[in-house]
């Protein structure tokens, strides 16, 4: 059943701070009804900044409030499963930032919770909202290339490449961060919504900066060991190749891009920013025999409204899926089951790369 209105508390100020909060206020069924912050004072100024009625040290608070229908966690990932079981527990919508937990376990115990509590949880994975990438999966779905034979995925960006930027959560492994929590959740994502379903895969991850100073230590330098390079070949269910390179440590990298080639044709789409993470994209094709060229985007699938941050204008979209699946009653996708899956492929990856050997990839129901 459809509500009139649905009241969200923003949790986390990061990403929340730049991207939940304005995106929530934005679209016409949702409003920024309270705001977490762990420091209290920090919370309060925020959300006198964003004109919120309620700012809090406390998850309890929020979801105690019977006023209050959904919860946006866009904490780091360490948090995730501890925040989102206790929102899912009180029967809050859970809109989840990515990458989904710390492990392909957590995530399914989340969602076991939702089920039981009647939940929805969507997981913003932007690049399904993003109207390249739309047109890009239109097209291999209509058969444009044929049945791929290679599929290659670059995402070389220079965000961590300086030794200089601080130590933080990013830097730490058992807290989530990475390169492959960063860009990869949104690849493995990508990947079986594009593509189809991964047999097995091979992995190596790297860490090509091992120290960066600790601002709050006086600048001591701290010990790193997340990842700012992968590397991964996987054998999708058509048994066609897919290479993948990620890194966050490369100077004037090529920036995103996802090529496939097949028995009919090729399609690429990709931008070279290391800046803009939604606009700017391309998509390119070409038919077996023919010269590769631009291949527009439908009106249809551009953005109602281009906001200043790109961010916002895909996550306005994912905020109308979310509402959307509050009014049916079930998550639409992204939904926890593209979360576990996406969580699924990178357990996987820090399996293979600790191994150093092929990991079969089961299948989940």
């Amino acid at each position: 059943m459809e509500r009139e209105f649905v009241n969200v508390a923003v949790v986390g100020t990061g990403f929340g701070r730049k991207v939940h909060i304005p995106g929530f206020q934005t679209h016409h069924r949702t409003d920024v009804a309270a705001l977490y912050h762990r420091d209290r004072e920090t919370a309060r100024a925020i959300a006198a900044e964003h004109k919120i009625p309620m700012a809090t040290d406390r998850l309890e608070t929020i979801i105690e409030r019977d006023d209050i229908d959904a919860v946006s966690l866009a904490t780091p990932p360490f948090l995730h499963y501890e925040m989102g079981r206790a929102i899912l527990e009180a029967g809050k919508h859970l809109l989840l930032e990515k990458p989904t937990t710390l492990n392909v376990e957590e995530a399914k115990e989340l969602a076991g919770i939702a089920n039981a509590h009647n939940c929805v949880i969507t997981l913003d994975f932007e690049y399904r909202f993003v109207p390249e990438w739309q047109h890009f999966a239109e097209l291999l779905s209509s058969g444009y290339v044929g049945c791929p034979r290679l599929i290659r995925v670059d995402w070389l960006m220079s965000s961590r490449a300086n030794p200089d930027r601080p130590w933080n959560w990013y830097a730490q492994k058992n807290l989530g961060g990475g390169a492959l929590g960063a860009l990869g959740s949104h690849t493995f994502d990508y990947i079986p919504w594009l593509f189809g379903s991964v047999r097995r895969l091979s992995a190596s991850l790297h860490t090509s900066i091992e120290s960066r100073p600790d601002p709050n230590a006086g600048n001591e330098q701290k010990q790193v060991d997340s990842d700012d390079v992968c590397a991964v070949t996987m054998e999708m269910a058509n048994g066609a190749p897919c290479h993948v390179s990620i890194s966050s440590a490369t100077y004037a990298g090529r920036g995103h891009w996802v090529e496939v080639y097949g028995d009919r044709g090729s399609l690429a789409i990709g931008s070279p920013s290391q800046t803009d993470y939604i606009y700017g994209f391309k998509v390119w094709g070409a038919k077996a025999g023919e010269e590769r060229v631009e291949l527009p985007v439908p009106e249809r699938l551009e953005f109602p409204k281009r906001y200043p941050d790109g961010r916002l204008s895909a996550f306005l979209r994912v905020v109308e899926v979310f509402v959307q699946g509050i009014d049916r009653g079930r998550a639409v996708a992204p939904s926890m089951q593209e979360g576990i899956y996406s969580q699924l492929l990178m357990d996987l990856t820090h399996e293979s790369s600790r191994r150093g050997c092929w990991v079969d990839v089961p299948e989940i129901g």
